[in-house]
């Protein structure tokens, strides 16, 4: 096994009781604080690292979420490998409250309001994000909720709104008529920069309620995500348990040479700080 395998919850995932040596590990980062400390231990014998998107509290909104340095924090740990868990609406009827959908696509709605890359300040890199999520990683985890017994959905659009917000009914049935999957406010900042870091990446995307476009649903509300989050929390643990021992070899997927062609700019060129801070990330390319 090449590395350790991250874990990021999101809404009512703040902590992974299964973890052994639990270690809690305060990460400074080029970039700012990450969200939380970075809790380190293992799984079944695999080293494992979790970090909870939102802070303990859930404190962070989506928008204001420091992406760049939770990736980057989790580079720093040796991390290659990061399931992300989080809440989502659905905006197809057969995909209900409850199931869990492993999405093998986004769409960008967030108008960069966020920092989704490392290279700025003197740097450019073009890589490709055509599949942005780790086949491998998906695979594991779809097998690992059949088993465990959860209602599966392997692939699917998820669409990436802005937020805090939840959207006008005009804006959802837009979104339908597009033929998306699903709506969340978190995953698409996460899966580019663990692509521009060579970090295999993808989604436990949990369906908490039917977007505001299905009408006899009862009002989108924060109550009503957290509570069936909650309710899908045991599953998701259940398919990480059963998908990392899966993950446990050396990586065969392309992730972990995405930069190779990616950088532009003259490395003559590059700033001296900025060379400094994405070191951990272009130093076996940027000599």
């Amino acid at each position: 096994m090449e590395g350790k395998i991250g874990i990021i919850g999101g809404s009512g995932l703040y902590n992974m009781d299964k973890i052994k040596n639990a270690n809690k590990v305060s990460v400074k980062t080029p970039f700012g604080d990450p969200s939380d400390d970075y809790v380190t231990g293992s799984m079944d014998g695999i080293d494992v690292v979790f970090l909870t998107r939102h802070g303990k509290g859930h404190r962070i909104s989506p928008s204001e979420v420091n992406y760049c340095a939770n990736i980057y924090g989790m580079k720093k740990l040796g991390v290659d490998r990061i399931i992300s868990i989080s809440a989502c609406g659905s905006l197809k009827k057969e995909l209900k409250p409850l199931d869990i959908v492993i999405p093998d696509q986004f769409v960008d709605r967030t108008h960069q309001a966020r920092k989704m890359t490392f290279f700025r300040d003197g740097i450019v890199a073009h890589i490709q994000f055509a599949d942005p999520i780790c086949k491998d990683i998906a695979g594991a985890l779809h097998d690992a909720g059949k088993k465990v017994g959860g209602t599966m959905h392997m692939g699917g659009t998820y669409l990436n709104m802005e937020g805090p917000q939840f959207s006008t009914r005009a804006e959802s049935n837009l979104y339908r008529s597009w033929g998306m999957d699903i709506i969340g406010m978190t995953n698409i900042g996460e899966a580019r920069l663990a692509r521009e870091a060579e970090i295999c990446y993808a989604t436990l995307a949990c369906v908490t309620d039917y977007d505001c476009w299905y009408q006899s649903e009862e009002q989108v509300s924060i109550d009503m995500i957290v509570q069936n989050l909650m309710k899908n929390v045991d599953t998701a643990k259940s398919i990480l348990a059963t998908a990392l021992p899966k993950l446990a070899h050396t990586r065969t997927c392309s992730c972990h040479s995405a930069l190779k062609d990616a950088i532009i700019t003259d490395p003559k060129m590059i700033p001296v700080e900025t060379r400094k801070k994405l070191e951990l990330i272009i130093g076996k390319y940027i000599k």
